[in-house]
C-alpha cells in the first residue's frame, strides 16, 4: 500500500484557499488562510483554518470510509440532539484515495480543559437519550457497523493484571479493584436486546464546553457504532467524571445497571491504558491518561451493585 504523504501548512493552506476562494470567508482567505494543526489528538490529520473551520484529513483507506460515513451520519443525528454537530463545507480528495472534510468550527473549548456544569449534564442526558432516539436500521443503512458488548469479567481479569504492574511504580492501588468481584462482573454482563446508537469515543476531546459549563456540541463520530450504550456512560465517566456521568445517564433514563456497567467499564480501561503507557506500548500523554484513570475512580452512590432490583434488568440491557 502507498504510504500517504504527510500533509504540511502549505498544502493545508492551498487546498482551503481553493475551497473557499468563492465563499463568503473567501476575501479573508486570498492571501493564505491561517492554518495550525490541532494538538488534542489531532497530529497531522487535523488542523485549525482560521478562527471558523476545521480541515479533517484522512490519512488512509479506513480512516476515508469513516470520514465518508461520518457526513452521513452527523446529517442522520442532527435533528435527534439538543447539542451541535459539525457541519461540513466542503469534502473531497486531498490525495489519491485519501479523504478530506471541511467543516465549520462549533464554537467552545476542549471538555479537557473546561469543567461541566450542572446544566451541561442535562445537555449530557440530552445527547444519551437522543443517541438512544436515532433509528438503529438507518444507521446500520449507512454503513455504522454494529459491535458486540465487551465482556465485562475479561476486562475485570486484564485490569487485575495490569494493576499488579502498576503497583510498583505507585499508580494505582490493585486493592481497589477488589469492589468489582467476578459475580458483580457477571451481574453486570450486557443482555440481548436493547442495541443503540453509540458515538464510542465520548472523551472530553470530542466534548465542546462553554466558559459557563454547557455542553455546546460533540465531535468526532468516525467510530460510532450499533451496540452497547454502557460504552458512551464510559466515556462520559472518563471525560468529566464518574458521578457526573451517572448522573446525565440517570437524567437519561438509565437504571443502575447500565450505569454500573460504564462506570466498571471506564475504570477497567483507565487502568489498562495507564499500565500499557508506563510499558511504552502507548503514546498518549501519561498526564492526561492519569487525569482519565482519576475521573473514572472518582466515588459514586451505586456501588452497591448486589443491591440491584430485578426491574433494573431491561434498562438498556444488550
Amino acid at each position: 500500500m502507498t504510504q500517504a504523504p504527510t500533509p504540511s501548512a502549505d498544502t493545508v493552506r492551498r487546498l482551503v484557499r481553493s475551497l473557499l476562494k468563492d465563499g463568503p470567508a473567501g476575501a479573508a482567505y486570498a492571501t493564505g488562510p491561517e492554518v495550525r494543526p490541532v494538538t488534542e489528538g489531532g497530529g497531522h490529520a487535523t488542523w485549525w483554518v482560521g478562527t471558523r473551520h476545521v480541515l479533517r484529513l484522512a490519512p488512509d483507506h479506513e480512516a476515508t470510509v469513516r470520514q465518508r460515513r461520518e457526513l452521513r451520519l452527523r446529517d442522520l443525528v442532527r435533528p435527534h440532539l439538543p447539542v451541535a454537530v459539525p457541519t461540513g463545507v466542503a469534502h473531497g480528495e486531498w490525495a489519491p484515495g485519501l479523504a478530506y472534510t471541511l467543516d465549520t468550527r462549533v464554537p467552545g473549548g476542549s471538555g479537557e480543559e473546561h469543567d461541566v456544569s450542572a446544566v451541561g449534564e442535562a445537555d449530557l442526558a440530552g445527547l444519551l437519550t437522543g443517541l438512544r432516539e436515532v433509528p438503529v436500521r438507518q444507521a446500520e443503512a449507512l454503513g455504522v457497523p454494529r459491535t458486540a458488548p465487551r465482556s465485562l469479567e475479561a476486562l475485570r481479569r486484564e485490569a487485575g493484571r495490569a494493576a499488579e504492574r502498576l503497583a510498583p511504580a505507585d499508580e494505582f492501588d490493585p486493592l481497589r479493584l477488589k469492589q468489582l468481584a467476578q459475580s458483580a462482573a457477571v451481574q453486570l454482563a450486557a443482555q440481548a436486546g436493547g442495541a443503540v446508537l453509540v458515538h464510542h469515543d465520548l472523551t472530553g476531546e470530542r466534548l465542546v464546553v462553554s466558559g459557563d459549563g454547557r455542553v455546546r456540541g460533540v465531535l468526532g463520530w468516525s467510530h460510532a457504532v450499533v451496540g452497547d450504550p454502557a460504552e458512551d456512560i464510559a466515556g462520559l465517566a472518563v471525560a468529566v467524571g464518574s458521578p457526573a456521568a451517572v448522573r446525565a445517564a440517570t437524567l437519561a433514563g438509565y437504571g443502575a445497571r447500565p450505569c454500573l456497567r460504564g462506570l466498571w467499564l471506564a475504570r477497567c480501561d483507565t487502568v489498562i491504558r495507564l499500565a500499557a503507557r508506563l510499558e511504552g506500548r502507548d503514546d498518549s500523554p501519561l498526564p492526561l491518561l492519569r487525569t482519565r484513570l482519576r475521573r473514572a475512580w472518582e466515588a459514586i452512590l451505586l456501588e452497591r451493585v448486589t443491591e440491584l432490583r430485578d426491574e433494573e434488568t431491561d434498562d438498556a440491557e444488550l
